[in-house]
């Protein structure tokens, strides 16, 4: 796959960490706790595709599975889960500690674990593909956070299920 495809999957992972923090961004956060809060999630987005890809080839190795299938399932699955979380209710909004920036990175990031299952399928270079992954949830993360001070909540709803549908579509290419 082409270096495009790896972008427009990075920014549909992003869109995740991106609309959270819009949520977060209503809460005033100190510059410093911005700038912790898009490296940790930059952080995670580069080590958990990695992370996956490993468990994903140690997966191959016992049960030889198409890896364009895998890719397929495991995208379309995050965009589904992506989708139907914009429309739960209310998310709780509360940040400040460290551990709990640790934990916000985290749970943004897991779905780049999932993508990393098949991370060799989407491009030859996984370190690429993790480095701009990184550079664009971090990216995201701060834009979100600045921009949570000014827009509704609609627009992150937006924001996720737009990422959810273009999963969905490029793990539909796969096939």
């Amino acid at each position: 796959m082409s270096i495009v495809m790896v972008i427009i999957i990075a920014i549909s992972l992003s869109m995740d960490a991106f609309s959270l923090s819009l949520a977060y961004g209503t809460l005033n956060l100190e510059k410093k706790y911005i700038n912790l809060l898009s490296t940790i999630v930059g952080i995670y987005h580069f080590c958990m595709p990695l992370l996956g890809m490993w468990l994903g080839n140690s997966i191959l190795k016992i049960l030889p599975i198409s890896t364009n299938m895998i890719v397929f399932i495991v995208l379309v699955f995050i965009g589904i889960e992506m989708i139907v979380e914009s429309f739960k209710m209310e998310r709780n909004i509360s940040l400040m500690k460290l551990s709990e920036l640790l934990v916000f990175g985290f749970a943004v990031s897991l779905d780049s674990f999932s993508v990393g299952l098949g991370l060799t399928a989407i491009y030859k270079n996984p370190w690429v593909s993790s480095f701009i992954f990184s550079i664009s949830a971090a990216l995201f993360t701060y834009i979100g956070l600045y921009l949570g001070k000014k827009i509704n909540n609609l627009i992150g709803k937006i924001s996720t299920i737009i990422g959810g549908i273009m999963l969905i579509i490029i793990g539909i290419l796969y096939l």
